[in-house]
């Protein structure tokens, strides 16, 4: 075999490689979405997190990585499954791995919209260790040119720029924020700047990525809200060219010298979409309760179906997925 042939099948073995990687992660997030969905308005959103959590980290036993949580449950002392610093995975190359089992607890448990459970995964080193406190956050979808908008502009100029960008007038944007007290000046200037607003009552992280989908109706995020939640938003960004920036938002001096110890040296920084998840990322979520982007899981009487999106940044594929689970197989009997 010739040395170009040799390489040419090594390419191949690796993109197919990727793909199938792909896909192990979207099985991740179904088998979370799955199990979340049984607590669906029932009022219980711990036990809904709590069986997402389980059934995610059993899921991760299939998947062919050396996978490290760095965005997770918490701490080791602070949470009994997919905490920080948890190794995942039955092996192979080494991964980080960015997670929430259930983005939207309270969503679940009261039946809302848009909860969904996420996975994102980079080579070894290439995501932000974020502390878990909140972070200021700006994110707008790809195709847009770089320097639209600026965190440290005012809404309405951040809005006139990106209706200019657009080509439309402000008054045909659509905001989305969460719904907190916290944004309300926030949410006066977007609505005396023209634009309107979509607010959220939770789910920061499927906020942001709706704008990255054309059909969401959503154009800007703007707001504050977890910084882990914003690391698994700039994942999904950073696979389609979208742009984010973050600021973390400290109340004391133990935040930041927490940040301090997870490598943020600049409490001021403002980080990009490639600040927060560099080199080749990975991106899976699955719909959990029906949202802008992705429908809910939906039972039957022997499976049910699920629709989730699974994104690539080295091909910018954005792939959607439904499947149907067949509950009488001996593999879903078992779980």
């Amino acid at each position: 075999m010739s040395q170009s042939t040799a390489d040419n099948a090594a390419l191949a073995h690796e993109q197919q490689t990727d793909r199938n990687l792909a896909l192990e992660l979207v099985r991740v997030t179904e088998a979370a979405a799955l199990a979340a969905s049984r607590w669906m308005g029932l009022g219980k959103k711990n036990e809904a997190d709590g069986a997402a959590v389980e059934a995610m980290r059993k899921a991760f036993d299939a998947v062919a990585i050396e996978g490290t949580v760095v965005i997770g449950e918490g701490e080791m002392d602070e949470a009994p499954m997919l905490y920080i610093g948890e190794k995942v995975g039955r092996g192979g190359p080494a991964m980080d791995i960015a997670v929430d089992p259930l983005e939207g607890t309270t969503l679940t448990a009261k039946g809302g919209p848009n909860a969904i459970t996420v996975i994102a995964l980079a080579e070894r080193g290439n995501f932000l260790h974020a502390p878990d406190i909140y972070m200021q956050k700006i994110a707008i979808g790809a195709g847009l040119p770089a320097g639209v908008v600026d965190i440290d502009d005012p809404p309405a100029k951040n809005l006139r720029n990106l209706a200019r960008a657009k080509r439309c007038d402000i008054a045909d944007l659509v905001a989305c924020i969460l719904d907190r007290p916290r944004h309300e000046e926030l949410i006066a200037k977007t609505r005396e700047a023209g634009a309107r607003i979509m607010l959220i009552s939770d789910g920061d992280v499927a906020g942001v990525i709706a704008t990255t989908h054309p059909d969401s109706g959503v154009d800007v995020y703007m707001g504050s809200g977890g910084a882990p939640e914003g690391v698994l938003a700039a994942a999904a960004l950073r696979c389609v060219g979208g742009q984010m920036q973050g600021r973390l938002l400290f109340e004391d001096d133990s935040q930041r010298e927490r940040a301090r110890q997870m490598g943020v040296s600049d409490p001021n920084r403002v980080f990009s979409v490639t600040d927060m998840a560099r080199g080749e990322v990975m991106f899976a979520a699955t719909g959990v309760t029906a949202g802008a982007m992705l429908r809910g899981v939906r039972r039957f009487g022997n499976g049910a179906t699920t629709h989730s999106v699974v994104m690539r940044s080295k091909s910018g594929t954005v792939r959607y997925i439904e499947a149907h689970h067949n509950y009488a197989t001996k593999f879903w009997a078992a779980h």
